[in-house]
């Protein structure tokens, strides 16, 4: 096996065809078709399924494939890191982030590397965290931002901020007074995040510590734009921090109230893979970020949201 017949793999993979692949990595089709057969004979293995209308992979192209960029990305960074030595970062970094922080962090992100960091190609992929803990995991992007939930132990990673969580409710369910319990907020209609995703395992880690019972989830939605339609439909409410619907909380289209007793945090934490070493645009954008946090909430542009306790850990 070889990086260029990985590179050919996810050609063909990409693009449906041998014939299509083969004018995309400018290399006859014969030639190409004669390496996927190499590869295939070394693996063992079938790698596509053929067809009269193209191919699409196998189980065994599928495990591939996530392999193939994971390796093909680190041999770029690889080589970007030593272009890096002599010269300003420069490099495709891939980022992942959370839709319920995507509000507050992806444009300040975006705008920050684009003046600080011009030769680095930052691509931003918003995902459940889930989803976002795999692709760490197989490699497919350099960072992510994730929420420590005691189940990050795989990664490195640096806490940013400490977030606070509110019952968000249309105006109608407004709960009398300027807080509420977690006892009563547990027992409101809820709308949260499936599991594991999102805030729903902390939630449903807090309500057993206290001693309560689980919290009554009426819909289990996990993207906030079809959240924010709901709640503003009247369906029910949701506890969250105040950042992902903070325009419909200004314009007072829905209610934010702190919980108490206990207080609902949780730590936004920066990710990345214990394995890989990052390429040096990947730890400018790393450090980027951290400051970038910092400086947000301590300016209050990220509402309800303080400093976490830095420190490096595995």
């Amino acid at each position: 096996m070889n990086l260029k017949q990985l590179k050919y793999f996810l050609a063909i993979a990409e693009h449906g065809t041998f014939l299509k692949a083969s004018e995309k990595v400018f290399i006859a089709q014969s030639a190409l078709s004669h390496q996927i057969a190499l590869l295939e004979d070394e693996l063992g293995t079938s790698l596509f399924h053929r067809s009269r209308r193209g191919v699409t992979l196998t189980e065994a192209g599928e495990v591939l494939m996530a392999h193939a960029r994971s390796i093909l990305r680190q041999v770029d960074d690889a080589r970007e890191s030593l272009a890096s030595l002599t010269d300003s970062p420069a490099g495709k970094v891939t980022f992942g982030i959370p839709h319920s922080v995507s509000n507050a962090l992806a444009l300040p992100l975006l705008q920050t590397t684009r003046k600080d960091l011009p030769r680095v190609n930052l691509e931003l992929t918003e995902e459940l965290t889930g989803n976002l803990s795999r692709q760490l995991h197989a490699g497919q992007i350099h960072m992510a931002v994730l929420f420590d939930d005691g189940t990050l132990d795989d990664f490195v990673c640096e806490p940013l901020l400490v977030e606070r969580l509110s019952l968000i409710t249309p105006v109608a369910m407004t709960p009398a007074g300027d807080a509420i319990s977690l006892h009563e907020a547990l027992g409101m209609p809820l709308i949260l995040p499936a599991q594991p995703h999102g805030v729903r395992p902390l939630i449903e880690q807090a309500a057993v510590m206290a001693g309560f019972a689980e919290p009554n989830v009426i819909a289990d939605i996990s993207s906030i734009s079809i959240l924010r339609t709901s709640l503003l439909a009247g369906m029910g409410c949701t506890l969250l921090p105040v950042m992902p619907l903070i325009n419909e909380i200004q314009q007072q289209q829905l209610q934010a109230t702190p919980v108490h007793s206990p207080e609902l945090t949780r730590t936004v934490t920066l990710c990345r893979s214990a394995h890989i070493p990052m390429s040096a645009a990947a730890s400018s954008v790393w450090n980027t970020c951290v400051t970038l946090a910092q400086t947000l909430s301590e300016s209050g542009v990220w509402r309800d949201a303080v400093v976490a306790t830095r420190h490096l850990a595995h």
